[in-house]
């Protein structure tokens, strides 16, 4: 018996991985017998793909049947592949689970063409159905699962597995091969312990159940292993229990400080020492914040202390940890002027980033049992998003949206935490009301505000030319080299940080050589800046304050040169001379007839070209050879 599992992500991503069709196959092996007749292959697409290239490839594998998740993002592709299938084998058992099929079995059933789903958590039911398979009996009926019978929906329960280390796991049985993927989601827990409205997480069972600290362990010594380069960490309430998340991260800085995690924690469950804990490791946190308004969070359930997330955002802040906020704008009872609030308070705490949506009614939720009576108009298909309400007008979504987009662009893509409240302070404008300066300065310049249409190159262009007409137009100009200073550094280590750093020379093999005589070149992670200000100045200031700034330094031209040197960023002042002798380092010509031309001292140059090298700033082509 032979049963392939699909699963059609939106996009090439290191989350795009087939966790939940992993469970499934790594909890067949519980039933010995069961798992010696059946035969579990997984398959991994793009909603792009064709359906009639996926068909092909599922059939290829002749199974007996196949089972699609589905999400938000999947529905419509997925019934593509399966019509496909459908035409191509028309008495293949097909069925679906996933959150999509336990929100709406309905809509599920009714739009895809399967023959049964399975809702809720899916292993029980899945080796239910697989045993139904092998022995050729009736598979609607199953426990966890739902189907059409004479024009009604039938669906029979099933309880939760009520201890997940019952479950084996999809990466200590082999089941995921981490070479495959970019990252990988690791799944400590399930459930929430919360309620709100809006979310699904909750459904099912009330309250969190956790996998045990001994498979945490023997997890993490998984990802250890296997070099896996980001995890993203499957817990929406993951510091609740704060004795069990501190020594989560304590495994983690001892033993996977190389790993970069990804954590949803929850802001009031933040104290000093976790603070200090996130910090520690490679890691960011996100966190949902939804709104500033304590009335609007109130009425879907989430309480909210403005004083208190200020408290605890602080001391992540002062620890260092990085850190983004989710943000709703939609929510019932709010609107545009509330949203641009909330997003003046979001931005007031400095988080490297931020993650806007619009509401989305989902079916399942409370607030789409709600949602007619709230007037809450939402498309009746995925992605369910709110069009329009009594307090959220349809014009004031389509702003919001614009507003949201220049927000990405100009602010968490042009990666801008260090210096936005400082360079916006000296305009007298909230935050709100410059980002949607930006926006409409966006739309008449013609420029097409969807992040992912641009390059870091053309959001950093995008930033200087903005903030270049608006400090000119507010008589700031005096402020403006200071403020682009700022802007360029950032972008320019940003990109240092991005870049993979070069291999170092040993000293042994520099020793051995005559630098002057090599045909060097500039490494491709270094990055050369010129500056209207000493560069160093303004990094030692702290908080950014341009009128101070410009009070106490005077503008001058300075050259730096920043690079990656292990796990850091290294920024280093020069001359304009030995700025000038690396710009014009081509790996063609030898470095000491580019130096003679500047006319520096040979030995002097020797001095730093050996420095430059040994730091990874040039590359010398010899020792690449050997």
């Amino acid at each position: 018996m032979k049963v392939v599992l699909v699963a059609i992500h939106p996009s090439p991503s290191p989350q795009a991985v087939p966790l939940a069709n992993a469970f499934l196959k790594a909890y067949l092996a519980t039933d010995e017998e069961l798992a010696a007749r059946v035969t579990v292959t997984l398959c991994d697409f793009l909603c792009a793909d064709s359906p009639d290239a996926c068909a092909a490839e599922i059939l290829a594998h002749e199974p007996d049947a196949v089972g699609f998740s589905l999400y938000l993002w999947n529905p419509e592709a997925s019934a593509r592949v399966v019509a496909v299938l459908r035409r191509e084998r028309p008495g293949l058992v097909i069925f679906a689970g996933g959150p999509e099929a336990t929100a709406d079995p309905a809509g599920a059933l009714a739009g895809g063409g399967y023959d049964f789903l399975i809702l809720g958590e899916g292993e029980v039911p899945f080796l239910e159905v697989a045993a139904r398979l092998c022995a050729g009996r009736p598979l609607c009926g199953a426990p966890g699962t739902a189907w059409p019978e004479g024009g009604e929906l039938v669906i029979r329960p099933q309880k939760p597995v009520a201890f997940l280390d019952t479950i084996p796991s999809p990466f200590l049985t082999g089941v995921i091969e981490p070479r495959r993927y970019g990252g990988l989601l690791w799944q400590l827990s399930r459930g929430c312990d919360f309620s709100c409205e809006y979310c699904f997480d909750y459904k099912g069972t009330k309250g969190v159940r956790r996998f045990s600290l001994e498979r945490v362990d023997a997890e993490l010594d998984f990802l250890v292993r296997h070099n896996v380069p980001q995890v993203f960490v499957l817990d929406s309430t993951f510091n609740i229990d704060a004795k069990r998340a501190k020594t989560i991260l304590r495994m983690i800085r001892r033993r996977a400080p190389h790993i970069h995690f990804h954590f949803e924690v929850r802001s009031e469950f933040v104290d000093r020492e976790m603070a200090r804990l996130f910090a520690s490791i490679t890691c960011s946190l996100q966190i949902g914040l939804q709104s500033a308004d304590p009335a609007v969070l109130k009425e879907i359930r989430r309480h909210f202390d403005p004083d208190d997330f200020r408290k605890r955002v602080s001391l992540l802040n002062e620890s260092g940890a990085v850190f983004g906020f989710d943000l709703i704008y939609g929510l019932p009872g709010d609107s545009l002027e509330g949203f641009k609030r909330s997003l003046d308070f979001a931005l007031g705490l400095y988080p490297n980033h931020l993650d806007i949506f619009p509401l989305a009614v989902l079916p399942g939720t409370p607030l789409a049992g709600r949602a007619a009576e709230a007037e809450l108009d939402h498309l009746p298909a995925p992605p369910y998003t709110l069009t329009g309400s009594p307090t959220f007008p349809v014009r004031d979504m389509e702003r919001a949206a614009r507003l949201a987009a220049a927000c990405d662009i100009f602010y968490s893509r042009g990666r801008a935490v260090a210096w936005f409240n400082g360079v916006v302070a000296p305009l007298a404008m909230t935050p709100a009301e410059f980002l949607d300066a930006f926006r409409a300065w966006l739309e008449k310049e013609g420029v097409e505000a969807r992040e992912e249409a641009l390059s870091d190159e053309a959001i950093w262009s995008l930033q200087r030319a903005f903030l270049s007409r608006i400090f000119k137009e507010r008589r700031l100009t005096r402020l403006l080299p200071a403020a682009l200073d700022l802007v360029d550094y950032h972008y320019y280590y940003a990109a240092a940080l991005l870049a993979p750093a070069p291999e170092l020379p040993t000293d042994r093999s520099l020793a051995g050589m005559t630098i002057l005589d090599q045909p060097l070149r500039l490494a491709p992670s270094v990055r050369l800046a010129r500056f209207s200000y000493e560069i160093t100045d303004l990094l030692e200031v702290g908080d950014v304050d341009l009128r101070e700034i410009c009070s106490c330094f005077s503008p001058g031209r300075s050259w730096a040169v920043i690079y990656p040197r292990g796990n850091d960023i290294f920024t280093e002042s020069l001359i304009e001379p030995y700025f000038l002798l690396l710009e014009g380092l081509d790996g063609r010509e030898a470095a000491g007839v580019a130096a003679s031309r500047l006319g520096l001292p040979r030995d002097e140059v020797a001095e730093f070209l050996e420095f430059a090298a040994a730091e990874g700033i040039v590359i010398v082509p010899e020792l690449l050879l050997k």
